[in-house]
């Protein structure tokens, strides 16, 4: 009987052993791969970058600058995240960009509010955050490094006093001018910014009368719906104030199925914003007046600011990029040619 435990107690302790043999060889490889992968991101600049969505031409040109400028060949690895428009999923982006430890996080955010909780999350991971395009609002500073984008209000301004102006020109600076405005997504930057510059240069002309306001949320389909709603409102609209070039398309669309006409030589005045060459050449045909540019080239100034903070250096905490304006009077055929966006 001592002789068969002695067998068995022997069994057990060779199988223990063998089973010892296959964890430490399970581990072993894990150990490998986890290793590899940490050999793959080796001298390579992690950065997540979470995006609005793909909701206009401006925005796929805005995304496609990242992606031509964070490339490995540049010394970068980017992980690309589409909000699809919700802010929600741009949160759960964030954390996922925590949790796998990037060096940097980029943020253009939906709307303005509602992100003290994250880039306390990562400011606590000492991950710095740039944010690019729109604007954020924090309760308090130091959540981000600096924001980098346009200035909405200046481009609002602008296209006000390019209407009055344009008015003049015309003879027509005393006359009643009813204005219609499709506005971007609701608490958005871009809809903030332009709604409130252009309203202040509308205070100073007692004959312009606003008489609708309503979001588009900057896509073709909404902006289109937005403009047959106005015109089955209002009888006599002089002027579309369009806060970006798809709710533009979709407005012009609405306008000449209801038997009107529009930009040059047209009944109603349009004024866009963000001068992709499709509403370039949607100028050049005569259904655009004037086009307010929005630059979503913003990748080179954000991997230049990237270049300062790996170096130590402190950023500038506001950002503005170069834009500038475009009207029907200008040469435009040479210019949409050599125009990247």
């Amino acid at each position: 009987m001592n002789r068969k435990i002695s067998i068995i107690l022997t069994i057990a302790m060779l199988l223990t052993g063998c089973c010892g043999c296959a964890k430490a060889a399970v581990s072993g490889q894990s150990s490998a791969g986890a290793s590899a992968q940490e050999d793959s991101n080796a001298g390579y600049i992690t950065v997540g970058f979470c995006q609005v969505g793909s909701e206009s031409d401006w925005r796929i040109a805005c995304s496609n600058s990242y992606k031509e400028e964070f490339t490995e060949v540049n010394g970068y690895r980017l992980l690309f995240a589409d909000g699809e428009g919700k802010q929600e999923n741009q949160i759960k982006s964030m954390r996922e960009f925590i949790l796998q430890d990037v060096d940097y996080i980029l943020l253009d955010p939906i709307v303005e509010t509602g992100w003290d909780a994250v880039l306390k999350e990562a400011k606590s991971a000492g991950i710095p955050v740039i944010i690019c395009d729109r604007e954020v609002k924090t309760e308090e500073d130091g959540l981000y490094e600096c924001w980098i984008g346009s200035d909405f209000e200046k481009e609002g301004r602008n296209a006000g006093k390019w209407l009055a102006d344009y008015l003049q020109s015309k003879g027509r600076d005393q006359e009643k001018i009813n204005i219609v405005t499709i506005q971007g997504t609701m608490g958005s930057s871009a809809q903030l910014g332009r709604t409130k510059g252009f309203g202040d240069v509308l205070k100073e002309h007692a004959n312009w009368t606003m008489l609708g306001q309503e979001s588009g949320d900057f896509t073709q389909a909404k902006g289109q719906e937005v403009m047959e709603d106005f015109l089955r409102k209002y009888h006599d609209i002089d002027v579309v104030i369009s806060e970006n070039d798809n709710m533009t398309f979709g407005a012009v669309n609405a306008i000449q199925a209801a038997g009107k006409t529009c930009g040059r030589n047209g009944d109603i005045v349009i004024i866009s914003f963000d001068a992709v060459k499709t509403a370039l050449q949607s100028m050049i045909d005569g259904n655009i007046n004037a086009d307010f540019e929005c630059n979503p080239l913003l990748a080179p100034l954000v991997e230049k600011d990237i270049e300062k903070l790996q170096a130590g250096e402190s950023l500038e905490k506001v950002q503005y990029i170069d834009e500038t304006y475009f009207d029907d009077t200008m040469d435009l055929k040479s210019l949409i040619t050599e125009r990247k966006y």
